[in-house]
């Protein structure tokens, strides 16, 4: 375990973490290759990671991050003093925050098949010289929390003491323990599910549809051209309309008009309503930030995920596990719904786990754990502690 690799952030006086470095790491090798679910083989992948805080000297007090579908390995404080916006998390994970910098070492790493440091299919293929694009091997949450646990172990690190993600990152969280079991002591399942609805799968379809239907898509080989950012954009805009709830669209937009009094009657005119040019904004933004290819892959690989697959029973897979979980759902959230959090509580305690579920009130939607941090911390705070004290 190198210093390089475990270099801890210098702590601001604002509460954040400060600043903080994205660092890369290659890894397997043509004698130990990551082997995928769909049979591929990959001898080398590069992971983009940052952490956070102090690792003790045990390594008993490491705390993974699994980020969602379009999140990155900088979940908080800043890359320069300069920069306007902080990570993605950056309110939960801190000095005295959520998940306590004074307390933890947390890590987080860009997943593979992403676009913002690791391996995906923008990258170069050694074996090509060229870019992967749709050649990319296809990937499972399977594969990408085989490359998480892989960057754990060259970090020196034998037992996280937790796992902590949301969304497509509950999944990961799910896979681990299940997969690993004797890699975290703790699973902390934010607003997620060990599968994806018919409704979620039939929204993730309709934006890779967006993509396909974009003439600047040219089968994934887009890179030396603008690519396919209207369908991207678009893809944005549908998922984004998931992630909110019917409360906060009304009470954020209502039918209030933008830069008018009143209507237009005009067929030219795009964005006429506040919830209008929110959407295109939204999609705008994500336009210069994510891969259109990367957006296919990893959608796909939500649809794929049933944690019960290859066993006779969601509760069977489970019993695998070895953490203490902690579920935590969210009452307007309509993309994983409470119903599907109790199913997985139910299995857990079918399975003899031990587990703590919660849902939160939260006018916010789905990205409520994103935004509504103040109650998830106090949630979770205690969960970390009481988890800590328990290997003392």
């Amino acid at each position: 375990m190198s210093a390089e690799l475990l270099e801890e952030t210098q702590t601001s006086d604002d509460g954040s973490v400060g600043i903080v470095e994205t660092r890369s790491i290659r890894l397997f090798s043509a004698d130990h290759p990551l082997r995928l679910a769909s049979g591929s083989e990959m001898s080398s992948v590069t992971v983009a990671y940052e952490t956070y805080g102090t690792l003790n000297a045990d390594a008993s007090n490491a705390i993974y991050i699994c980020h969602a579908l379009t999140g990155d390995a900088h979940a908080a404080g800043r890359h320069a003093n300069a920069d306007r916006k902080s990570g993605w998390w950056d309110g939960f994970i801190g000095p005295g925050k959520g998940i306590d910098t004074n307390r933890y070492f947390v890590i987080c790493a860009n997943v593979l098949g992403g676009c913002q440091g690791t391996t995906g299919p923008g990258s170069i293929n050694p074996e090509t010289g060229l870019r992967y694009c749709l050649s990319f091997p296809f990937l499972t949450v399977r594969d990408i929390v085989a490359v998480h646990s892989e960057l754990v172990r060259a970090l020196g690190i034998k037992t996280l003491l937790a796992v902590v993600g949301g969304s497509l990152g509950g999944m990961q969280v799910l896979e681990w323990a299940v997969s690993f079991p004797d890699q975290l002591r703790a699973a902390v399942v934010l607003a997620s599910a060990p599968k994806l609805a018919a409704q979620g799968i039939a929204f993730n379809a309709v934006g890779r549809r967006a993509i396909y239907a974009d003439p600047g898509f040219c089968n994934g080989d887009y890179y030396e051209s603008e690519g396919p950012r209207y369908g991207l954009a678009l893809a944005r805009m549908v998922a984004h309309i998931t992630y909110l709830s019917e409360d906060s669209i009304e009470l954020k937009f209502g039918r209030r008009l933008q830069d008018a009094t009143e209507f237009a009657f005009s067929m030219q005119k795009e964005t006429e309503f506040q919830i209008e040019s929110y959407l295109h904004y939204q999609g705008k933004r994500f336009v210069q930030r994510f891969d259109a290819n990367s957006y296919l892959y990893l959608t796909r690989a939500m649809d794929y995920f049933d944690l019960s697959d290859g066993f006779a029973s969601l509760a069977e897979s489970l019993s695998r596990a070895q953490a203490r979980f902690l579920v935590a759902s969210y009452d307007t959230d309509w993309l994983f719904p409470t119903s599907q959090s109790r199913d997985l509580v139910t299995a857990l305690l079918q399975a003899g786990r031990h587990v703590s579920f919660l849902e939160l009130l939260c006018p916010f939607g789905h990205d409520s754990f994103l935004i509504d941090l103040d109650p998830l911390a106090q949630l979770v705070g205690p969960f970390l502690q009481r988890t800590m004290d328990a290997n003392t």
